[in-house]
Protein backbone atom coordinates (compact mmCIF):
# COMPACT_ATOMS: atom_id res chain seq x y z
CA UNK A 1 0.00 0.00 0.00
CA UNK A 2 1.30 3.40 -0.82
CA UNK A 3 -0.03 6.64 0.64
CA UNK A 4 -0.31 9.62 -1.50
CA UNK A 5 -0.70 13.28 -0.28
CA UNK A 6 -3.32 15.74 -2.69
CA UNK A 7 -2.13 18.99 -3.50
CA UNK A 8 -4.71 21.68 -1.99
CA UNK A 9 -5.65 24.61 -3.45
CA UNK A 10 -7.83 27.31 -1.81
CA UNK A 11 -10.01 29.47 -4.20
CA UNK A 12 -12.45 31.99 -3.72
CA UNK A 13 -15.82 30.31 -4.72
CA UNK A 14 -16.57 31.97 -7.98
CA UNK A 15 -21.00 31.52 -8.95
CA UNK A 16 -22.01 29.54 -11.55
CA UNK A 17 -25.62 28.91 -12.92
CA UNK A 18 -24.01 25.12 -13.19
CA UNK A 19 -23.62 24.85 -9.28
CA UNK A 20 -26.34 24.28 -7.14
CA UNK A 21 -26.54 23.89 -3.12
CA UNK A 22 -28.28 21.11 -1.08
CA UNK A 23 -29.56 23.67 1.74
CA UNK A 24 -32.25 23.68 4.25
CA UNK A 25 -34.61 26.62 4.21
CA UNK A 26 -36.25 28.04 6.75
CA UNK A 27 -39.49 30.46 7.49
CA UNK A 28 -38.77 33.84 8.64
CA UNK A 29 -40.68 36.54 9.97
CA UNK A 30 -40.51 40.37 11.62
CA UNK A 31 -42.36 41.42 15.04
CA UNK A 32 -45.39 43.56 14.14
CA UNK A 33 -45.33 42.52 10.07
CA UNK A 34 -47.36 40.74 8.22
CA UNK A 35 -45.20 39.02 5.84
CA UNK A 36 -43.34 35.49 6.43
CA UNK A 37 -40.99 34.13 3.76
CA UNK A 38 -38.88 31.35 3.24
CA UNK A 39 -34.71 32.15 3.01
CA UNK A 40 -31.72 29.62 2.62
CA UNK A 41 -30.31 31.36 6.21
CA UNK A 42 -31.04 34.12 8.72
CA UNK A 43 -31.33 37.52 7.03
CA UNK A 44 -29.40 40.65 7.98
CA UNK A 45 -31.92 43.32 8.29
CA UNK A 46 -31.80 47.34 8.95
CA UNK A 47 -34.53 49.11 9.89
CA UNK A 48 -34.67 53.24 9.26
CA UNK A 49 -38.11 55.53 9.65
CA UNK A 50 -38.68 55.43 6.05
CA UNK A 51 -38.16 51.26 4.88
CA UNK A 52 -37.04 47.97 6.58
CA UNK A 53 -35.00 45.87 4.67
CA UNK A 54 -33.89 42.19 4.99
CA UNK A 55 -31.27 40.49 2.76
CA UNK A 56 -29.52 37.18 2.41
CA UNK A 57 -27.59 35.27 -0.23
CA UNK A 58 -27.03 31.71 -1.42
CA UNK A 59 -24.62 30.77 -4.31
CA UNK A 60 -24.41 34.15 -5.58
CA UNK A 61 -28.06 34.90 -5.55
CA UNK A 62 -29.02 37.93 -3.55
CA UNK A 63 -32.68 37.70 -1.40
CA UNK A 64 -34.02 41.00 -0.37
CA UNK A 65 -37.52 41.95 0.80
CA UNK A 66 -38.05 45.79 0.79
CA UNK A 67 -40.90 47.01 3.60
CA UNK A 68 -42.06 50.40 3.52
CA UNK A 69 -45.19 51.71 5.58
CA UNK A 70 -48.48 52.57 3.24
CA UNK A 71 -48.97 56.11 3.86
CA UNK A 72 -52.02 58.38 4.05
CA UNK A 73 -53.81 58.73 1.23
CA UNK A 74 -52.74 55.34 0.89
CA UNK A 75 -50.24 54.58 -2.22
CA UNK A 76 -51.50 52.74 -5.41
CA UNK A 77 -49.65 49.40 -6.40
CA UNK A 78 -48.46 51.11 -9.62
CA UNK A 79 -47.54 54.34 -7.91
CA UNK A 80 -45.27 52.47 -5.62
CA UNK A 81 -43.54 50.47 -8.28
CA UNK A 82 -43.29 53.46 -10.88
CA UNK A 83 -41.11 55.43 -7.42
CA UNK A 84 -39.40 51.83 -7.10
CA UNK A 85 -38.63 51.99 -10.45
CA UNK A 86 -36.46 54.95 -10.75
CA UNK A 87 -33.53 52.88 -8.87
CA UNK A 88 -34.05 49.76 -10.57
CA UNK A 89 -35.02 49.69 -14.53
CA UNK A 90 -37.88 46.68 -15.07
CA UNK A 91 -38.82 45.87 -18.27
CA UNK A 92 -42.88 46.28 -18.60
CA UNK A 93 -42.54 43.36 -21.56
CA UNK A 94 -42.35 41.35 -18.46
CA UNK A 95 -45.00 41.94 -16.23
CA UNK A 96 -46.80 39.27 -14.61
CA UNK A 97 -50.19 39.78 -12.49
CA UNK A 98 -50.69 37.36 -9.05
CA UNK A 99 -52.00 36.93 -6.04
CA UNK A 100 -51.16 36.33 -2.76
CA UNK A 101 -53.53 35.89 0.50
CA UNK A 102 -56.10 37.80 -1.50
CA UNK A 103 -53.75 40.70 -2.36
CA UNK A 104 -53.48 41.46 -5.58
CA UNK A 105 -48.94 42.01 -6.99
CA UNK A 106 -47.44 42.78 -9.67
CA UNK A 107 -44.03 40.92 -11.01
CA UNK A 108 -41.37 42.32 -13.16
CA UNK A 109 -38.19 40.88 -14.15
CA UNK A 110 -34.61 42.14 -16.30
CA UNK A 111 -32.60 38.87 -17.88
CA UNK A 112 -29.22 40.84 -18.64
CA UNK A 113 -25.96 39.53 -18.49
CA UNK A 114 -25.01 41.85 -15.71
CA UNK A 115 -27.73 41.72 -13.51
CA UNK A 116 -30.34 40.05 -13.83
CA UNK A 117 -33.35 39.79 -10.95
CA UNK A 118 -36.87 39.13 -10.56
CA UNK A 119 -39.20 41.41 -8.28
CA UNK A 120 -42.44 40.91 -6.97
CA UNK A 121 -44.86 43.92 -5.43
CA UNK A 122 -47.56 43.86 -3.00
CA UNK A 123 -49.50 46.58 -1.54
CA UNK A 124 -51.88 45.73 1.54
CA UNK A 125 -53.76 48.42 3.67
CA UNK A 126 -50.28 49.34 5.99
CA UNK A 127 -47.41 48.47 3.90
CA UNK A 128 -45.78 48.00 0.43
CA UNK A 129 -43.30 44.86 -0.26
CA UNK A 130 -41.01 44.04 -2.74
CA UNK A 131 -39.83 40.82 -2.62
CA UNK A 132 -36.71 40.12 -4.97
CA UNK A 133 -34.27 38.25 -5.94
CA UNK A 134 -30.86 38.98 -8.43
CA UNK A 135 -27.77 37.66 -9.84
CA UNK A 136 -26.78 34.47 -12.01
CA UNK A 137 -29.45 31.26 -11.45
CA UNK A 138 -32.27 33.13 -11.02
CA UNK A 139 -34.22 31.04 -13.17
CA UNK A 140 -33.59 28.13 -11.02
CA UNK A 141 -35.75 26.69 -8.33
CA UNK A 142 -34.40 28.37 -5.54
CA UNK A 143 -35.19 31.66 -6.62
CA UNK A 144 -38.90 30.31 -7.36
CA UNK A 145 -39.00 28.69 -3.99
CA UNK A 146 -38.40 32.09 -1.84
CA UNK A 147 -40.84 34.12 -4.44
CA UNK A 148 -43.75 31.37 -4.31
CA UNK A 149 -43.11 31.01 -0.51
CA UNK A 150 -44.44 34.71 0.30
CA UNK A 151 -47.20 34.72 2.71
CA UNK A 152 -49.23 37.96 4.26
CA UNK A 153 -51.41 37.72 6.88
CA UNK A 154 -49.39 35.03 8.32
CA UNK A 155 -46.82 35.82 11.09
CA UNK A 156 -45.67 32.07 11.38
CA UNK A 157 -41.64 31.61 11.00
CA UNK A 158 -38.47 32.43 13.38
CA UNK A 159 -38.63 36.15 13.75
CA UNK A 160 -35.66 38.51 12.52
CA UNK A 161 -34.21 41.37 14.59
CA UNK A 162 -32.02 44.09 13.37
CA UNK A 163 -28.46 42.73 12.92
CA UNK A 164 -26.04 41.21 10.54
CA UNK A 165 -27.87 37.85 10.43
CA UNK A 166 -26.49 34.81 8.87
CA UNK A 167 -26.18 36.07 5.44
CA UNK A 168 -22.94 34.58 3.56
CA UNK A 169 -20.59 36.51 1.80
CA UNK A 170 -18.61 36.04 -1.67
CA UNK A 171 -14.64 36.99 -1.12
CA UNK A 172 -15.26 40.23 -3.12
CA UNK A 173 -17.74 41.28 -0.91
CA UNK A 174 -15.86 41.63 2.99
CA UNK A 175 -12.97 43.46 4.38
CA UNK A 176 -11.15 40.63 5.13
CA UNK A 177 -11.06 37.37 3.87
CA UNK A 178 -10.81 33.74 6.09
CA UNK A 179 -7.18 33.49 6.97
CA UNK A 180 -6.18 30.19 6.98
CA UNK A 181 -4.82 28.63 10.32
CA UNK A 182 -3.97 25.14 9.47
CA UNK A 183 -5.10 22.79 6.33
CA UNK A 184 -4.46 19.34 6.83
CA UNK A 185 -4.17 17.61 3.49
CA UNK A 186 -6.14 14.14 3.07
CA UNK A 187 -4.93 11.05 2.73
CA UNK A 188 -5.44 8.16 0.81
CA UNK A 189 -4.07 4.73 1.05
CA UNK A 190 -4.03 2.86 -2.29
CA UNK A 191 -2.30 0.74 -5.07
CA UNK A 192 0.02 3.65 -6.14
CA UNK A 193 -0.70 2.20 -9.70
CA UNK A 194 -4.05 1.91 -9.39
CA UNK A 195 -4.72 4.82 -7.80
CA UNK A 196 -7.09 7.83 -9.05
CA UNK A 197 -5.82 10.65 -10.71
CA UNK A 198 -7.47 14.64 -11.03
CA UNK A 199 -9.38 16.69 -8.82
CA UNK A 200 -12.09 17.19 -6.16
CA UNK A 201 -13.42 20.22 -5.60
CA UNK A 202 -15.66 21.34 -2.74
CA UNK A 203 -17.53 23.94 -2.07
CA UNK A 204 -18.09 25.76 1.42
CA UNK A 205 -19.03 27.76 3.97
CA UNK A 206 -16.46 29.41 5.94
CA UNK A 207 -18.43 30.64 8.85
CA UNK A 208 -18.21 33.08 11.60
CA UNK A 209 -17.90 30.37 13.90
CA UNK A 210 -15.19 29.05 13.20
CA UNK A 211 -16.65 26.02 11.55
CA UNK A 212 -16.48 24.88 8.12
CA UNK A 213 -20.19 23.98 7.22
CA UNK A 214 -22.44 23.33 4.21
CA UNK A 215 -19.94 20.86 2.24
CA UNK A 216 -21.23 20.74 -1.26
CA UNK A 217 -19.23 17.83 -3.80
CA UNK A 218 -18.81 19.66 -7.11
CA UNK A 219 -16.72 17.06 -8.66
CA UNK A 220 -15.74 13.67 -6.91
CA UNK A 221 -13.16 11.14 -7.14
CA UNK A 222 -14.34 7.17 -6.34
CA UNK A 223 -13.05 6.72 -2.88
CA UNK A 224 -11.56 9.80 -2.66
CA UNK A 225 -13.89 12.71 -2.38
CA UNK A 226 -15.03 10.95 1.71
CA UNK A 227 -11.56 11.99 2.71
CA UNK A 228 -11.32 15.38 1.28
CA UNK A 229 -14.95 15.80 3.03
CA UNK A 230 -13.08 15.16 6.18
CA UNK A 231 -10.23 16.92 5.67
CA UNK A 232 -12.13 20.08 5.42
CA UNK A 233 -13.96 19.59 8.05
CA UNK A 234 -10.10 20.01 10.45
CA UNK A 235 -9.54 23.20 8.68
CA UNK A 236 -8.95 25.76 11.37
CA UNK A 237 -8.96 29.69 10.40
CA UNK A 238 -9.69 32.84 11.57
CA UNK A 239 -13.67 33.80 9.73
CA UNK A 240 -13.63 36.92 7.43
CA UNK A 241 -14.44 40.09 8.66
CA UNK A 242 -17.08 43.01 7.13
CA UNK A 243 -17.80 46.38 9.23
CA UNK A 244 -15.84 45.38 12.34
CA UNK A 245 -17.63 41.89 12.75
CA UNK A 246 -16.94 38.25 12.06
CA UNK A 247 -18.82 37.14 9.09
CA UNK A 248 -19.54 33.73 7.08
CA UNK A 249 -18.13 33.39 3.96
CA UNK A 250 -18.06 30.86 0.51
CA UNK A 251 -14.59 29.41 -0.42
CA UNK A 252 -14.40 26.62 -2.85
CA UNK A 253 -11.46 24.20 -2.20
CA UNK A 254 -9.36 21.73 -4.95
CA UNK A 255 -8.08 18.19 -3.59
CA UNK A 256 -5.76 17.67 -6.79
CA UNK A 257 -4.52 14.01 -6.65
CA UNK A 258 -1.72 14.19 -8.92
CA UNK A 259 -0.31 11.64 -11.64
CA UNK A 260 2.36 9.40 -10.67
Amino acid sequence: MNTRKFAIIFLLLVASAGITQAQSWSRYTVKDEEFSVLLPALPAMTTTQAQRQLETSLDGVLYTIDVYQNPQPKQSLDEFIAAMSRDLKYDPASERAFTVDGFSGKEYSANNDRYPFIARFVATETRLYRFMVRGPGIDKSAAQEFLTSIKLGNTDGIQVSDGPGDRVYAGKEVDKKARLLNNPPPEYATDARNGPVGTVILKAVFAKTGRVENITVIRGLPGVTEKCIEAAKKIKFTPAMKDGQKVSMWMQLEYAMPPL
